[in-house]
């Protein structure tokens, strides 16, 4: 079987929350396949390490930019860092969030706005920050990480569910508005991984038998029997980003393991 050339050789990618789970993943794979890769994250001790670690494991080129994705002036050093050390900007990858899932009369109006700051706002943000670059690339690419709450919301899944789904419709927006520019935009709705967040609700839940005890019990309720891993999510993300898949744009793909009830 011979080799799918990924071509993202000498790409530049910039990626959020990129200091650990999926979006040190993904911030590994694209190095892995030669992109030049800046991360940001706020606690810049851990988001150091990862970028040694990246660098130390693939030999590429990786800037870590502390940054706050709530705060717009951070973003815009982040995006400006990225463009001054490496050139230029081909891929944007907003994966910064975190889980916010109650039942609605449960959700104080601070949680809704900092909800919808972090994860909607934050990648309306990227997007116009990484837009002129993506357009003089040539080839631009936004992926969007959400989840399948974003099209199904369950029962006490707000505000998550809410903000994804905006992230949602955002991506199919953006793949309208920017197909003429060759930007492909897409959205990945992850499931249940196993991640540095997972580590926290384990911990949170008084650290009840091992971690590893806490995963296999997450993973008895998705139909493949186990959660996902944060590579599995890295690797589909490399796809999209790639030259193989520059026919494909405005959709959302499901990585939960089979899940999700609908597509």
């Amino acid at each position: 079987m011979s080799h799918m050339d990924l071509e993202l050789e000498g790409k530049i990618a910039a990626i959020t929350g990129g200091s650990e789970g999926i979006g040190r993943a993904i911030a590994m794979r694209l190095s892995q396949a030669g992109a030049k890769v800046a991360i940001c994250a706020r606690r810049s001790d851990v988001l150091e390490q990862a970028a040694a670690d990246i660098r130390a494991r693939t030999g590429g080129e990786v800037l870590a930019v502390a940054a706050d994705v709530t705060a717009y002036s951070d973003l815009e050093n982040f995006i400006e860092s990225t463009v001054q050390r490496f050139g230029g900007l081909d891929i944007m990858v907003n994966n910064a969030g975190r889980s916010s899932a109650h039942k609605f009369d449960n959700v104080p109006d601070e949680e809704w706005d900092y909800d919808m700051r972090l994860k909607f706002f934050a990648a309306v943000k990227c997007c116009q920050l990484a837009l002129p670059y993506l357009r003089q690339s040539g080839n631009g690419r936004i992926v969007n990480i959400t989840t399948p709450g974003g099209k199904q919301p369950p029962a006490g899944s707000v505000p998550t569910s809410v903000s994804r789904a905006a992230g949602i419709a955002l991506t199919k927006a953006l793949s309208k508005d920017y197909a003429g520019d060759n930007i492909c935009v897409n959205t990945v709705c992850v499931g249940s991984i196993r991640s540095a967040q997972g580590r926290r609700a384990w911990e949170r839940a008084g650290k009840r038998g091992t971690l590893e005890e806490y995963f296999a019990q997450a993973g008895e309720s998705i139909p493949l029997g186990r959660i996902g891993e944060a590579e599995e999510v890295a690797d589909l993300v490399a796809f999209l980003v790639s030259a193989r898949a520059g026919f494909i744009t405005g959709t959302s793909i499901n990585i939960d393991g089979g899940v999700s009830a609908g597509v």
